[in-house]
């Protein structure tokens, strides 16, 4: 039998689905989603429990878009899953959200819901430039998720597996 200190730390990215632009006077912060992307969340969200996804917590950006893109996980994977809201994943560079994850790494489990240009970065760091470039050639794309095993008792920079990528228009890689 396998010690449970062992096992990867699997971590999920997830990029908040397509927003709207910002309407004359509206803060960057409220932004919600538009029709294209409640309908990424809902498909995302939907994939997500058909592969029976449920990570152990879900630290979402306190934006409202990124909200937004977190709430269909919640219906579809299971009401009692947990989502913290997280103001340093609005205004924090990746580097923030690194220590974040740092601080989860107890757990078996753990998604993220966040913005770009910071997901985009995680998923180079964790999965490698080369690996992350093969897989997204074009950039993290919205409400794309990554889903990553990082080995056991290995630093923030440690390259991950990347197990599998999910993207709300096609079957996951």
């Amino acid at each position: 039998m396998q010690d449970s200190a062992a096992r990867p730390f699997r971590l999920f990215l997830l990029r908040h689905a397509r927003s709207g632009w910002a309407l004359p006077g509206q803060r960057d912060f409220d932004r919600a989603l538009d029709d294209t992307g409640y309908a990424e969340a809902e498909l995302i969200a939907q994939m997500a429990a058909d592969r029976g996804i449920r990570p152990e917590l879900i630290l979402c950006s306190t934006a409202v878009r990124c909200r937004q893109t977190a709430e269909p996980f919640f219906r579809t994977v299971g009401e009692d899953l947990e989502i913290r809201y997280v103001d340093a994943l609005y205004t924090g560079p990746a580097s923030i959200y690194t220590d974040i994850i740092d601080a989860h790494r107890h757990l078996s489990s753990l998604m993220i819901v966040g913005h770009n240009p910071m997901i985009d970065e995680l998923f180079h760091r964790f999965a490698g430039n080369e690996a992350a470039a093969d897989a997204l050639s074009h950039g993290y794309p919205p409400a794309a998720l990554a889903i990553l095993d990082v080995p056991a008792g290995s630093g923030s920079v440690a390259t991950a597996t990347l197990v599998s990528l999910m993207l709300p228009t096609k079957e996951p890689k």
